[in-house]
């Protein structure tokens, strides 16, 4: 195992995770941005409001995308545990 493997070890582990961090992210940036937007013009000052909607989003998205988050985490496992013989070396 040399310094280029363990490089490229951690490109795609750093690219998993901003593939699965991605889309949640992503929903709770837009949702946050959309009800700051509708508080502003409206001037609702109410600070929960923005939590109990990105809680909500943020659940429903894991709901939606779980089981393709998980089949991309068992696959990127299952093959670094499969290739184990040839990380020791």
């Amino acid at each position: 195992m040399d310094g280029n493997f363990v490089i490229g070890l951690g490109q795609q582990v750093i690219m998993m995770v901003l593939e699965l961090a991605g889309p949640i992210l992503l929903v709770g940036i837009i949702v946050g941005l959309v009800i700051s937007i509708f508080q502003a013009t409206t001037q609702i000052s109410e600070q929960t409001l923005v939590y109990f909607v990105k809680t909500a989003s943020i659940i429903l998205i894991l709901l939606l995308a779980g089981p393709w988050m998980m089949s991309q985490m068992l696959n990127f496992t299952t093959n670094i545990l499969g290739n184990l013989q040839q990380y020791i070396r």
